[in-house]
């Protein structure tokens, strides 16, 4: 499985001894470059694909509506910093680190259940399951994920999303694809995520034997009759008599007048 992490803080201690920087470094996924543009140096064959606006409040904890069993609480906040999406994972960086969180990277096939929430009152709030790894830095909860909420103080939740759903999209292709061509076992572990084509699909479009309403046209051609020439003849119309139809009394007095002739006949 993918790893997702973010830099924990090691165990106090009164200094920071060789050994726990060396395990702090191991444990970052996001190799910090300041002086490049983006921040980090990208994994082989990675790519930027979108950076958020500044102002982007993280969360990361324990979901409490998650069903299974009780779960001891985690939690992780920043209130402002940058997002990156690359072609292989989602990057956030505060603005100010702290020794619990100098940075978070997370593999976009560990999240799932991904959605914007757009409240009447506030910014709009992006939330995603992350399924953790050992080793990763996030402690792995009797529930087996922790719960990834993103919000926009300036806008762009939606942009966003599109985005990453389109890229993670094209990803869980290629893994079904490999299972298909493979043993159907190895997933996402045997793709290489950074040679995925992330171009735009073709639209679908359902193919049948016919359109399911019939056109149109041939339906008012049925109204008129081909002539001996090809041209076609405009249907007749019914003659409308000139007289009026007869009042009500006068066609009474009518059938009276048939049934008294009929008696005198027998």
């Amino acid at each position: 499985m993918a790893r997702s992490t973010t830099i924990m803080s090691p165990s106090p201690t009164p200094t920071m001894t060789k050994p726990s920087r060396l395990r702090s470094r191991i444990t970052s996924w996001v190799m910090l470059s300041p002086a490049s543009t983006p921040p980090y140096t990208p994994l082989p064959g990675e790519s930027t694909l979108f950076t958020s606006s500044p102002r982007i409040a993280f969360a990361l904890s324990t979901p409490a509506h998650y069903p299974g069993k009780q779960q001891q609480a985690f939690s992780l906040a920043s209130t402002s910093g940058l997002l990156y999406l690359t072609n292989r994972r989602l990057i956030y960086l505060p603005d100010k680190s702290t020794p619990q969180l100098q940075s978070f990277a997370a593999p976009i096939l560990n999240l799932h259940d991904s959605h914007v929430a757009a409240p009447w009152f506030g910014p709009n709030v992006w939330t995603a399951l992350l399924q953790p790894t050992s080793g990763g830095g996030i402690p792995i909860p009797p529930a087996g994920v922790v719960e990834v909420k993103l919000t926009f103080k300036d806008g762009g939740a939606f942009d966003f999303h599109t985005r990453y759903e389109r890229v993670r999209e094209r990803l869980q292709q290629a893994v079904e694809t490999q299972r298909m061509d493979g043993d159907g076992q190895g997933g996402a572990q045997r793709v290489d995520v950074g040679n995925v084509d992330l171009e735009e699909l073709p639209v679908y479009v359902e193919e049948g034997e016919g359109p399911l309403i019939a056109p149109i046209a041939p339906t008012i051609q049925q109204n008129g009759r081909m002539g001996g020439d090809g041209v076609r003849e405009r249907p007749r119309r019914e003659e409308v008599p000139d007289e009026a139809p007869p009042g009500y009394e006068e066609a009474q007095m009518a059938g009276l007048q048939d049934e008294l002739e009929r008696r005198e006949q027998r």
